[in-house]
């Protein structure tokens, strides 16, 4: 079972959404808005955040930003009605793993959803570090160190 965040603003779209992803087995939180879903992931541990572009208080990209610069890795599924290419390229390149355009495929979006859980970093595995000859590896900050 998946700890997932859907930050989304639209009642129907949570209801929605958080009923068939815990239909597939996961558990999920609902936050309504951009902030208090960046505060939510600063405070707790989740293994997918599903996120709208177009959120009060702040907006998805910005929520993906601040998250990355804090190192914060937890793979992120845009979900979005913003589909012009250069809207997708901007969550890409901020950090988003990948980017579904409303309205959408409920399979589609599921299929999404497990194969990001697959590639996930498992809870734990994230936690060592790994030296090679002179190089050494932060698998949590995915930081390399070299000492020569």
């Amino acid at each position: 079972m998946a700890r997932i965040l859907l930050v989304e603003d639209e009642p129907k779209m949570q209801r929605g959404l958080r009923d068939n992803l815990e239909f597939e087995g996961h558990k999920v939180t609902v936050q309504g808005d951009g902030s208090s879903g960046l505060q939510t992931l600063l405070h707790e541990s989740f293994d997918l955040v599903i996120l709208d572009v177009m959120l009060p208080q702040m907006s998805g990209f910005d929520v993906v930003r601040k998250l990355r610069e804090k190192g914060n890795r937890t793979p992120i599924l845009m979900l979005t009605a913003k589909g012009e290419e250069i809207d997708k390229v901007l969550g890409l390149e901020l950090g988003a793993d990948d980017y579904v355009t409303k309205p959408f495929s409920l399979r589609e979006l599921i299929a999404r959803v497990n194969a990001l859980l697959r590639r996930a970093v498992p809870p734990g595995a994230a936690d060592t570090m790994m030296t090679l000859g002179n190089i050494t590896v932060n698998f949590a900050s995915y930081r390399r160190y070299c000492t020569a």
